[in-house]
């Protein structure tokens, strides 16, 4: 009671803690819950945890994570919190039923879509949702994820997609639900290195696949093949012909600074870097080096430089972040500094900014 009336915040979580130990040595001991009991216990969570500290909440997620009695209201909420206390909720309660991770998949952000994808024995009606969402990002962790219950159909979509989406194809081809026919359709949009593990794997016939190949590439140097896709981008010549394909663009007029955020939905880092420098008349170093810093003011100054609107760099942060382990860096705290790179200054002055601060790294 001392506890309950405190408002000091180890007040409240010494009595959050104390809550969880009693119902966990209930459970211990084979006692059900009684349903006045639980709704009781559903009414004190929610009542102290709305309340508590965003550190509070961290530590009660690891403690709730696992817990079976957990109160559903409860355990729902701290899923839509912030990812860092959302996560082990969604990668491991039990509590979450399918209907409710495919109201988050609609809820919630990228980053929680993308640990839904990642949480272990997926079951078939979430996977469905996420190839129908259609966000790379997400369908990238979802063909990351060997527990999912991923169907022949979806499997089949899931390699169709990975036409447009590059990094769909890596851990496709290493999938152990992939197909011996899936792997001959993946076979033509890999590299050397990833052939050569398909090949092996699914024992391919290497001539009859080689043929297929140079077909795609001498219909793609008569033009046939569709220029936003690009054809066969293996690991060691993928770079020079994203860089074909950018100038490609270009000469004909068709690069523009929303072609930007297209490539970057599609999960296309690398052409995003290239088709930026491309833009700004940057190196493709250059843009490569402000991307992986803890500095976001310096990607938020070469967007500047080649037309992006403020209101649209907070998207194009989010994916390359997504894209790119995270970096640029900086939290919150950067999205405000890279704010700054859009004042009452001309693209051009944007650009010198960037060419001298990018140099400094």
């Amino acid at each position: 009671m001392m506890l309950a009336r405190s408002r000091e915040p180890g007040d409240r979580e010494r009595l959050l803690s104390g809550i969880i130990d009693l119902c966990e040595a209930g459970q211990a001991r084979g006692e059900p819950t009684h349903p006045d009991i639980q709704a009781l216990l559903n009414s004190i969570f929610m009542t102290l945890v709305v309340e508590t500290e965003r550190d509070i909440r961290r530590r009660l997620s690891e403690r709730l994570a696992d817990a079976d009695w957990a109160p559903s209201a409860l355990i729902n909420i701290m899923a839509l919190d912030e990812i860092e206390i959302a996560r082990p909720i969604i990668a491991r309660s039990p509590v979450l039923q399918d209907h409710d991770l495919i109201r988050l998949l609609v809820q919630a952000t990228l980053e929680h879509q993308i640990e839904i994808a990642r949480r272990p024995n997926l079951k078939a009606p979430v996977v469905e949702a996420i190839i129908s969402r259609d966000e790379p990002a997400v369908m990238t962790a979802l063909a990351s994820n060997d527990t999912a219950e991923i169907s022949p159909d979806a499997m089949s979509r899931l390699v169709n997609r990975s036409r447009d989406v590059v990094a769909l194809r890596s851990p496709l081809a290493r999938h152990p639900k992939l197909s011996s026919d899936l792997a001959e359709q993946l076979y033509l949009l890999v590299g050397r290195a990833l052939r050569d593990a398909l090949t092996a794997r699914f024992q391919l016939d290497t001539a009859r696949m080689q043929a297929a190949v140079n077909e795609a590439l001498r219909a793609a140097h008569k033009g046939e093949s569709d220029v936003a896709v690009g054809p066969v981008e293996g690991d060691e010549d993928r770079e020079e012909m994203e860089r074909a394909l950018i100038e490609k663009l270009d000469s004909a007029g068709q690069l523009r600074p929303g072609y930007l955020l297209r490539v970057l939905r599609e999960g296309r880092l690398q052409l995003f870097v290239m088709a930026l420098a491309r833009l700004g008349k940057f190196e493709p170093a250059q843009i490569r080096r402000a991307i992986d810093t803890s500095r976001p003011e310096l990607l938020a100054l070469a967007c500047s430089a080649v037309g992006i609107d403020r209101s649209v760099f907070p998207t194009i942060l989010e994916h390359v972040r997504q894209l790119n382990g995270g970096r640029p860096g900086g939290g919150d705290e950067g999205v405000r500094r890279a704010a700054s790179a859009f004042g009452p200054f001309t693209p051009d002055i944007a650009g010198m900014a960037f060419r001298q601060a990018v140099g400094q790294v």
